[in-house]
């Protein structure tokens, strides 16, 4: 569980592989303020490639990069090329076939 304030981060699959190959961990913990930050910019924070991040898993539901991470959240980045019938079943088809909006950092 997350401590207040703070929300709970975990890599998936090959952002996993890149966390520990930088020394990096793969579940931390990251302050965030009361009002949130999308979760583009928390994958930034934590040195991930946005164009290597499909979606994320926000208690357990699974949203496009644009969603607001609030405090007290349990986050998953999910890597880009999820296999194929995961994609469905996770809802990660839907969440990650946006393109990046416009102004928006890609990696």
């Amino acid at each position: 569980m997350p401590t207040e304030g703070t929300i709970s981060v975990r890599l998936l699959g090959c952002l996993d592989t890149l966390s520990k190959e930088r020394g990096d961990p793969v579940e931390v913990e990251v302050p965030l303020p009361p009002e949130g930050k999308p979760a583009w910019e928390v994958a930034e924070g934590l040195r991930l490639p946005l164009d290597k991040v499909e979606a994320v898993f926000c208690n357990r539901v699974v949203w496009d990069l644009d969603h607001v991470l609030r405090p007290g959240d349990r986050v998953a980045f999910v890597p880009r090329g999820t296999p194929g019938p995961h994609r469905f079943t996770l809802g990660i088809y839907s969440a990650g076939r946006g393109e990046m909006p416009e102004g928006k950092p890609t990696g």
